[in-house]
């Protein structure tokens, strides 16, 4: 899929580090649409860890916002997670997708204030571009999160 920037494609870790370094960058990481597609193998709970561990070190270094949205719609129980410093964590309602917590998000943010969501969710990447986000495919997050 094209990104809009030139020939990166939006699953090209350098695209998503080129949007890591504008001023008061947002990254919105949709934290399930991530983990099963990088790790299906693993637990949901060592899915979260290790997304979360790799970000904490992404967040430091780049500066940016960092908010991880997983989906908890059909349950009241929130898992417990070590908050990384540097990244938010927060789940969706019961009842609330993760889709529409991201979609909420990215409509709350200021005009202008650059925001990148990380999702493959094609209808969530439409939202999320028409009301001025950036979008990038999970598979950019987690070649990146390999490298850091």
């Amino acid at each position: 899929a094209a990104s809009g920037h030139g020939s990166l494609a939006s699953d090209d870790p350098a695209l998503l580090e080129q949007l890591l370094t504008l001023p008061r960058v947002h990254l919105v990481v949709d934290g399930y649409n991530v983990t099963k597609t990088a790790w299906p193998e693993l637990s949901l709970e060592r899915q979260r860890d290790r997304l979360l561990g790799g970000l904490a070190p992404l967040a430091s270094r780049s500066g940016a916002e960092v908010t991880v949205v997983f989906d908890a719609a059909a349950t009241r129980d929130r898992p417990v997670v070590n908050r990384p410093r540097g990244v938010r964590v927060l789940y969706s309602r019961e009842g609330v997708i993760a889709d529409d917590v991201i979609r909420e998000l990215v409509a709350a943010e200021p005009t202008g204030r650059p925001v990148v969501v990380v999702t493959s969710d094609n209808a969530v990447v439409a939202d999320v571009v028409r009301d001025g986000a950036r979008a990038c495919g999970a598979a950019a997050l987690t070649r990146l999160l390999g490298r850091v």
